[in-house]
């Protein structure tokens, strides 16, 4: 068996995976009901099944073309932008309160995205502060 046919079958075998994951990210986005769930489906699975379909393009091109980084570079920013978008919008999600209110904290400190501290010594308290 030669190289061309065992990268043809593992291109395949990539978009395939990509494309199962980016429809279960799509059916999530659809079926669930509450905002944070609905952010759940594509930021966790979607990035999975982009991925997955890039790297059956970085095999493809560098089997039967010239290859290029094009790919790497597309990988590289959905990795690190999709979680901090998703960080962002569940923010938005909470302070809107348009879902479930997160627990209280274990410590007399605050969750950084619910509240702050008033005064300047609130903040040096809540960095000092030792769980007992």
């Amino acid at each position: 068996m030669s190289l061309d046919i065992v990268a043809t079958y593992a291109v395949a075998a990539f978009l395939f995976i990509g494309a199962v994951f980016a429809l279960i990210g799509v059916i999530g986005l659809l079926k669930f009901n509450d905002p944070m769930t609905r952010l759940h489906a594509p930021t966790k699975v979607g990035t999975v099944g982009i991925g997955a379909l890039l790297l059956a393009s970085i095999l493809y091109f560098d089997t039967f073309h010239d290859g290029s980084i094009h790919e790497l570079l597309i990988m590289a920013f959905l990795f690190v932008t999709a979680p901090i978008s998703a960080n962002f919008i569940a923010k938005v999600i909470i302070h809107q309160g348009t879902c479930e209110t997160p627990p209280e904290p274990v410590t007399e400190c605050t969750w950084s995205t619910l509240g702050s501290p008033n005064r300047k010594s609130d903040v040096v308290e809540a960095v000092n502060h030792t769980p007992e």
